[in-house]
């Protein structure tokens, strides 16, 4: 084990992500401080943690984004270096600058990756002029009197997108030429509203791609490698719902030309720590999407086929460490799956649920990680994003882990708050899904896997049961003060 400049991290995030970065702390004997809003105060990362900081705001995700807060919390719990995780201000350069002016290190990429990287308008001209891909589009900023027109000559369909989008929020889909207009009206007001930037471009829309990235890590002596790629093609509304490592159904020529290009991009970008370079396959051809300038949700799967702690080498480049490892010493070995649990409704639109975790129960097996931010009896709440947890499966062919992701969905036992699990498990059991014929429009080529299972007579039998326990009926027929008070009433 290689010696640290620092021997606590704050961890300035929550939920899964928080547990999983506090376990890798553990094992390389650090001390984990976090910060926390009032809502997560008994979740289990703020349990793990050696120390943990409140932080408040006008809302719970604002408490998160709270820069000078979190610097302070950092100064009294006298870390020397802060891990984002992902989301909040994990993509945000004022937000790692501030925390380099604060002589503590940051654990991602320098400020100046993120700003060039982050941005998708500056990346994609950036990648460009370096002779990478990139799909043809229409960049507003070029010349904004004519961009409207510009993008019209690519013709339809088109997509809408926000410079610093992300999660599909300010995207907008163009079928029909007549509405351009109206989708580059509502996307520029999304990402001002979620991003606070309205900047826009505009790039064919391609109906049936593949969305394939590649996992880079780079250090401060000029290396960098690849950790081979991740199909993220299982989508709905722009989000990712199954990931896999390696890619299925691609050559072995074309897995390494899209891993070179990954690389490639990432030192042209100088680019230190972990990232993922994004890509949009056409058939044969593959263009930039875009590059993740973080920690990714997804990095599981890639631990498993190359058991390589993503987390720990951050930690090791964030203090001054070169990498580990060459190329050649990396290698990969076996099927990764990951699916995410999401407290959300696939039969309705996939709208968010919330409630208690009454019973919380994992399922256990060899190749199985479960990685989750959440404890029994916690409330789950819409204040922010609805994953849960991700079962990830590891297993000689993509099959196997297939089935193995499958089963372990379908023996997850969550009450009280309802998931997308049954979903994931029809997903993965879906004969095209199998095939690794899989696509972005994937989902909503077949509605048949986002409708709800009937009612077996096992579970009709157990909601009879249930009504017929004390509790149960004293809950139902509970009548509150305000409306017992009215006495006998009926609708008009």
């Amino acid at each position: 084990m290689r010696k640290l400049p620092f021997d606590t991290v704050l961890i300035a995030n929550r939920g899964e992500i928080a547990v999983r970065i506090i376990k890798t702390l553990r094992e390389l004997e650090l001390r984990s401080a976090i910060v926390y809003h009032d809502l997560d105060a008994g979740a289990p990362a703020v349990s793990m943690a050696d120390m943990a900081i409140a932080v408040s705001g006008r809302t719970p995700v604002a408490a998160y984004l709270d820069t000078a807060q979190i610097i302070a919390a950092a100064r009294e719990a006298s870390v020397g270096a802060i891990h984002p995780g992902y989301g909040f201000l994990a993509e945000n350069a004022e937000f790692a600058r501030a925390v380099v002016e604060s002589g503590i290190a940051f654990v991602g990429p320098t400020p100046e990756s993120i700003q060039l990287m982050g941005d998708k308008i500056r990346a994609r001209n950036f990648v460009q002029q370096n002779g990478f891909p990139v799909m043809h589009s229409a960049n507003e900023e070029d010349d904004p009197a004519s961009f409207i027109l510009r993008a019209r000559s690519i013709g339809a369909p088109l997509l809408v997108k926000a410079s610093a989008g992300g999660g599909g929020k300010g995207m907008r889909i163009v079928r029909d030429l007549d509405t351009l207009e109206d989708a580059i009206a509502e996307a520029r007001s999304e990402a001002q509203r979620y991003f606070g930037d309205g900047r826009l471009y505009i790039e064919r829309y391609i109906e049936k791609l593949r969305h394939i990235e590649v996992q880079v890590l780079g250090d401060s002596f000029g290396n960098v490698v690849h950790l081979f790629e991740r199909e993220c093609s299982v989508q709905r509304r722009f989000q990712k719902v199954i990931e896999e490592a390696p890619a299925s159904t691609i050559s072995p020529r074309f897995r390494q030309g899209i891993c070179e290009a990954a690389v490639g991009i990432a030192r042209a970008a100088n680019y230190r720590n972990a990232g993922t370079v994004e890509f949009i396959v056409d058939g044969g051809e593959f263009y930039f999407l875009e590059m993740n300038t973080r920690l990714q949700v997804e990095h599981p799967v890639t631990e498993m086929i190359t058991g390589i702690d993503i987390v720990a080498e951050q930690l090791y480049v964030a203090g001054g460490h070169e990498l580990r490892f060459s190329q050649s010493d990396i290698v990969s070995k076996g099927h990764a799956i990951e699916a995410r649990m999401y407290a959300e409704a696939p039969e309705r639109g996939f709208a968010p649920t919330t409630g208690k975790v009454l019973v919380l129960e994992y399922p256990d097996g060899p190749g199985l990680r479960i990685d989750s931010g959440i404890s029994q009896g916690q409330q789950i709440t819409t204040a922010f994003d609805p994953l849960l947890a991700k079962v990830i499966v590891h297993s000689r062919t993509r099959n196997e882990a297939a089935l193995k992701v499958e089963r372990a969905m379908r023996e997850l036992v969550l009450l009280g708050c309802e998931t997308n699990a049954s979903f994931l498990a029809r997903v993965l059991a879906d004969e095209q899904f199998l095939s690794g014929q899989v696509h972005t429009g994937y989902l909503d080529e077949n509605p048949q896997l986002t409708a709800a299972d009937s009612a077996s007579d096992l579970s009709t039998f157990l909601a009879a049961a249930a009504l017929l326990t004390r509790p149960v009926c004293d809950s139902a027929d509970a009548v509150p003060e305000l409306h017992a008070s009215l006495g006998g009433w009926r609708n008009a």
